[in-house]
């Protein structure tokens, strides 16, 4: 077992590049705000982040059960309408999406 201060190093190690990491991006982001990259990346990351999240749960689930295809397809329509007719709240269409797949999938 190392010793308690090897631990308290590799810790303090790790804590500094994670909050390193974590702090440059927004120090940098406040010089490049005004840049029409920041800008175009600001409005369609997410859609992108949301798109690759969708596909990867929903690959397992319409590969494999039939029934969840159909559930899984009326969620993402439940999701996009949601989020439209809302006023484009992310975390209120997708949870609308994810209530209505879950409960058709653990009802039917």
């Amino acid at each position: 077992m190392p010793s308690t201060s090897y631990l308290i190093a590799v810790l303090a190690i790790v804590f500094s590049i994670t909050l390193a990491l974590r702090a440059v991006p927004f120090a940098v982001l406040g010089r490049l705000r005004g840049s029409a990259i920041v800008q175009r990346l600001a409005v369609w990351m997410p859609v992108g982040i949301l798109a690759i999240l969708a596909v990867t749960a929903l690959h397992g689930t319409i590969t494999t059960d039939a029934h969840g295809t159909w559930y899984a397809l009326l969620a993402v329509a439940v999701t996009a309408g949601v989020h439209l007719a809302f006023g484009r709240r992310t975390i209120l269409s997708v949870g609308a999406g994810t209530a209505v797949y879950v409960v058709l999938l653990n009802a039917l």
